[in-house]
Parts: C-alpha cells; structure tokens; sequence
C-alpha cells in the first residue's frame, strides 16, 4: 500500500489550466483499481492518494503522467506502507 503527497510547488499557477488533465488521471488511477482514496492537503497544501495493488515501480510511473507532477505544478513523495495490523474492513489492504 502506498501514500502519496502531491504537494504544491513554485509551479502552483498552473494547476487551474492542468486541472481537468489532472481529474482525468485520477479517474484512470480509480477506474484501474490502483486508487483507493484522493483528497486535498490541507490548507491548500497540494493533495494525496493512497494506492494499492500496484508496485512501486508501476506506481513511479503513473505518478510521472500526473500533468500536476509532469508540469511542475506538485512534488510527489511516495510512501510504502507495509500493513501489519489492519480493521477489518481494510483486511483486503493486507492481501
């Protein structure tokens, strides 16, 4: 399982004319089954996602054709998370 921050960078101003690429990956994220959750950070930090079922190679990849990240506009930073103790209703996070 990963997370991921996608936080703003001096790029920022370009993220209204991006947005719609943007939207359009993260659909192509959930619609793979990669994406589980995508939000903002808080207060206007930039966002995240957490992924699964994915590597972290294959994952490196996808986040390089986020137009946020491909234009500058964010800085990715990607955090492996390997669950060990989970609620059960993410026990499919364990798998």
């Amino acid at each position: 399982m990963f997370f991921i921050t996608l936080k703003f960078s001096d790029g920022k101003a370009k993220a209204p004319v991006l947005m719609e690429a943007h939207n359009a990956w993260l659909k192509r994220g959930f619609d793979d089954g990669i994406f589980l959750l995508a939000g903002g950070l808080q207060p206007s930090a930039g966002g995240a996602v957490v992924a699964h079922n994915t590597s972290r190679a294959e994952l490196e990849t996808r986040i390089q054709q986020d137009p946020f990240v491909a234009e500058g506009v964010v800085s990715a930073d990607i955090l492996e998370i390997a669950p060990a103790r989970v609620d059960e209703r993410l026990a499919f996070l364990k798998a």
